[in-house]
C-alpha cells in the first residue's frame, strides 16, 4: 500500500477504472455473442437488429479506448460479411 496521498489517490482512481473498463468489455462482449448466435440460428431479422447494436457497441468501444480502431473495423467488415451470407 502506497504511503504518499496521491499515490494512494491514483490506486483507488485506477481501481474504479479497471471496473468500469471491466463491464464495457463484458457488455461488448454480449452484443458480439447475440449477433453471433442469431447468425447462427439463420434468423435474418433478428441478426440485421444484433448487428446495428454489436456496431454500435464496436464504435462506443472505440470511442471510450476499449478497442483499436482497426481492430473494431475488423470486427465490423466481419459482422458484415457474416450477415451478407445469410440473404
Amino acid at each position: 500500500m502506497p504511503n504518499i496521498k496521491s499515490a494512494k489517490k491514483r490506486v483507488l482512481v485506477n481501481e474504479t477504472k479497471a471496473a468500469r473498463n471491466k463491464a464495457a468489455r463484458s457488455a461488448l462482449k454480449t452484443d458480439l455473442k447475440k449477433f453471433e448466435a442469431a447468425v447462427a440460428e439463420g434468423n435474418r431479422s433478428e441478426a440485421e437488429g444484433a448487428y446495428k447494436v454489436a456496431v454500435k457497441a464496436v464504435d462506443q468501444a472505440v470511442g471510450h479506448g476499449l478497442l483499436h480502431r482497426n481492430n473494431a473495423a475488423n470486427k465490423k467488415s466481419k459482422m458484415t460479411l457474416k450477415l451478407n451470407k445469410l440473404a
